[in-house]
């Protein structure tokens, strides 16, 4: 039997030809299915654009609803000697301020000449030992057992290190053969005194032991612990620490230096709530921005077969719309105890063409500067159910959920793409063995009419020949 690429050879009929153009047609059958499968996966894609475009737009939006971005402020210090820093909440005003002492932490170092760290310094013959440290401002006492091998410096350095709990070692090399242990607290101030002894090891506590003054043996003081002494507008105030946080409350002073009547000014600011809104303003036109190109539409001429492919791939969408209507709705959701009621009252105003907002920036520093609460109550309320951005937070919170109508829309695309797939290589089978058909089809008439020829060209031979035999 023939082969397909000598269809037509025996019949002399243009079955190859005919046999192509009716593949063709039959894998149009495929069309509307590819289309579809185009169509839903750019639906798809479309769908994780939208997500991730609202994603950034609820950071920006987290960012705004914070209460304390209303009450910050700035503070600057006229001493180098003396850093300062705020949290929200702090009052302003001028704070004179002087600081006679700095907080020291306790150190203490061996004063018997060791000639090796290596070297055990305990009683060898002890199988165990136990090192003690007290500290008053710790509810009990660090104890570290150690074996005769611990009780070389290094030994004692390390086990104390180990232990990690406040305070540290560490081995001095004054000079060949001769080293010094130096035991620190970790904290500075009084309560972070220490005082040494060795249980079970009356040589090692020979070495190390120390009962709170300096005597024949044993270890002596290095630095002496101290707490800070600084007055705050003549108030004595008296800290373990050299950063105080509380003198006066949502003022950090860093102490560095002794230092007489330094001037600490405490002022209302309202630069980070200025950025946050501006941030949440360009975040939502940035989102407006992806709502428009996912539901573009270009007009088409009348009469036109087809709609322009430029379209936007959720162009009428359900889904977009509800967002957008959702989120916009949220702009009137101010707290009802605020003076201000619309956005437009602090300088935020929306284009009635293209629904983007806008800031009046003289105007939104007005709002800010004159009542900094009221516009922290219309944009964020009190945090749970009022509030602009609070609602925005609870909307977009849903919108974003597993399964919230952005998924569940894409579990729906999904699942249609599915069935198209299904379809698709169902439909292709059926082409298949409709194109073998036509091929076994042509291929008999192409036998079938190459016999018929043979028999035709027999016969007019024998016909020749007989005539021309009665000549």
């Amino acid at each position: 039997m023939a082969s397909i690429s000598s269809l037509g050879v025996g019949s002399n009929l243009p079955l190859d030809t005919l046999l192509t153009n009716l593949t063709t047609a039959e894998k149009a059958r495929l069309t509307p299915i590819t289309q579809q499968q185009s169509a839903n996966t750019a639906r798809l894609t479309a769908y994780g654009t939208l997500k991730s475009a609202l994603e950034k737009f609820q950071t920006a939006n987290t960012t705004l609803n914070n209460a304390d971005l209303f009450r910050s402020t700035t503070a600057k210090s006229s001493s180098e000697d003396l850093s300062v820093t705020t949290t929200a909440g702090a009052a302003a005003g001028k704070y004179s301020i002087s600081v006679t002492q700095l907080a020291q932490a306790h150190s203490l170092t061996t004063t018997k000449s060791i000639d090796s760290s290596q070297t055990a310094q305990g009683n060898t013959a002890v199988a165990e030992r136990t090192l003690i440290i007290n500290q008053p401002g710790r509810d009990k006492p660090l104890e570290i057992k150690l074996s005769s091998e611990q009780t070389s410096l290094e030994g004692m350095r390390d086990a104390i290190n180990n232990a990690d709990s406040g305070v540290s070692a560490s081995i001095v090399k004054v000079k060949d053969d001769q080293y010094q242990l130096v035991i620190t607290s970790s904290e500075s101030g009084l309560d972070n005194k220490m005082t040494i002894s060795v249980k079970g090891d009356d040589a090692l506590n020979a070495v190390i032991g120390y009962d709170g003054t300096d005597k024949a043996g044993g270890m002596k003081q290095l630095v002496e612990p101290k707490n800070a002494l600084l007055t705050v507008n003549n108030i004595n105030i008296e800290r373990p620490t050299n950063t105080i946080t509380d003198a006066p409350q949502g003022v950090t002073l860093n102490l560095s230096k002794e230092v007489s009547n330094v001037t600490v000014t405490v002022e209302k600011s309202n630069d980070q709530s200025k950025a946050a809104i501006k941030g949440w303003v360009d975040a939502y036109n940035s989102l407006i921005d992806t709502f428009n190109s996912l539901t573009k539409y270009t007009a088409v001429d009348a009469g036109a077969d087809a709609q322009s492919t430029s379209n936007g791939a959720l162009l009428g969408d359900t889904v977009v719309r509800s967002i957008q209507t959702g989120l916009r709705g949220m702009f009137t959701q101010g707290d009802p105890s605020s003076a201000f009621k619309t956005l437009n009252e602090i300088g935020i105003t929306a284009d009635g063409a293209t629904g983007k907002l806008k800031i009046e920036d003289t105007k939104l520093t007005k709002a800010l500067n004159e009542n900094s609460s009221a516009a922290r109550l219309l944009l964020v309320g009190d945090g749970k159910e009022t509030g602009i951005t609070t609602k925005m937070a609870s909307n977009i919170k849903e919108y974003l959920a597993d399964d919230g109508i952005i998924d569940s829309a894409q579990d729906s695309i999904n699942a249609t793409l599915k069935k198209l797939t299904k379809q698709y290589l169902a439909t292709s089978e059926s082409i298949d063995a409709t194109v073998a058909r036509y091929k076994a089809q042509f291929t008999q008439l192409d036998t079938m009419m190459s016999k018929l020829n043979s028999t035709s060209s027999y016969l007019s031979q024998q016909f020749t020949a007989m005539s021309n035999s009665s000549s």
